[in-house]
């Protein structure tokens, strides 16, 4: 018997939705290919996503096919798959809060909005992720609620607190309904190096006395990051992800978005410093430089979200994933080592199809 596919909507058009849609048509194409963190789970690939709905507020998008607008201005990721055409338009979703005063200029919203709800399951969607600008605070928990409605599940790949939430985690699961936040970490990026780097420091006995993680960029992300008051959730986030390894004091760490550079394009340098004391107490410091492409980064994470979501939908478990959500996301509401939240999450689904 065919395996039933994982029936995908994207709320945000933007270079993490292009990334995720080429990676699904590129791993269709390859399934062997390396780049992958999980082959398959609950018995599905790559293969098995089908991307059925999507959202979008700028009229250079609105009113295309999705194989389309992922290529539409300003996205500006790298093109590495060919999207053959889907025959899924994207629609206009609610704008509230999802242009930012540094993006306006770039992004030209559509007069008219789409109802969330009765078009996700018009669609019969599973899971709708969420690929807002960073600071999307009012629009993202309003396609929470219409997810909720809908009765599909929620991956919330932003900083905005939705898994973090009490009151809406509560709602997923009175509904049986599963979700996945906050926050996406990249698949291999700042976050999870400088994670990767603390936990060396606290596995060997060595104190960490100061850190700061710079990250500059030229994506839609890092425009709407100039205005400071989107930046709040995004350096909670990125904070958290590190201090919850090794407590430090505020003013001996720095982690967070620096500055917006053009010419970057969807490519991302972070600058992460260490500095602490081993034995006897003497000095150690450790400077990294990393360059990524940021939204296929991020994408490789995503591609699991969303398979992790129909596994928990097929198994009946409702509300937030904590497992999968410590492992996957820079801010879960339940933290845990990396390691840790690897096993527990794979550990899971191994077991279930054991079963």
């Amino acid at each position: 018997m065919p395996i039933e596919p994982v029936r995908v909507a994207v709320a945000g058009v933007g270079n993490c939705a292009s990334a995720l849609i080429q990676g699904v048509e590129h791993y269709r194409r390859w399934p062997d290919d390396f780049g992958l963190m999980t082959r398959t789970i609950g018995e599905r690939g790559p293969a098995d996503i089908r991307f059925v709905a999507a959202f979008d507020v700028s009229e250079d998008k609105v009113g295309l096919d999705l194989s389309h607008a992922i290529l539409a201005r300003p996205n500006n990721t790298r093109q590495f798959a060919i999207v053959p055409y889907y025959d899924v338009t994207v629609v206009a979703g609610p704008l509230m809060d999802g242009i930012g005063r540094s993006a306006a200029a770039m992004v030209k919203p559509v007069a008219a909005e789409e109802n969330v709800a009765e078009h996700l399951e018009a669609v019969e969607a599973d899971v709708l992720v969420n690929f807002l600008p960073v600071g999307s605070e009012r629009a993202s928990k309003a396609y929470a609620a219409a997810a909720l409605l809908a009765r599909c599940g929620f991956v919330n790949a932003i900083p905005t607190r939705v898994a973090r939430d009490p009151g809406i985690a509560e709602q997923f699961a009175d509904l049986g309904l599963p979700l996945i936040g906050d926050d996406v970490k990249s698949q291999l990026g700042a976050t999870y190096v400088h994670r990767a780097l603390v936990d060396a420091f606290m596995q060997r006995g060595i104190r960490l006395e100061h850190t700061y993680q710079l990250n500059v960029g030229g994506n839609m992300d890092f425009l709407n990051m100039k205005d400071e008051e989107r930046l709040v959730e995004k350096r909670v986030s990125k904070t958290g992800a590190v201090t919850s390894l090794a407590p430090l004091s505020p003013d001996d760490v720095h982690i967070g978005p620096s500055d917006y550079v053009p010419w970057l394009g969807d490519q991302k340098v972070a600058l992460i410093r260490l500095e602490g004391a081993a034995f006897g107490g003497a000095p150690l410091s450790i400077d990294v430089r990393m360059q990524v492409w940021d939204s296929p980064n991020s994408a490789g994470v995503v591609i699991d979200a969303v398979r992790y979501v129909k596994d928990a939908l097929d198994g009946a478990r409702g509300g937030v994933l904590e497992e999968e959500s410590a492992w996957l996301m820079k801010a879960p509401p339940v933290t845990m080592t990396d390691a840790e939240a690897m096993e527990r999450a794979t550990g899971r689904v191994a077991g279930e199809e054991e079963e």
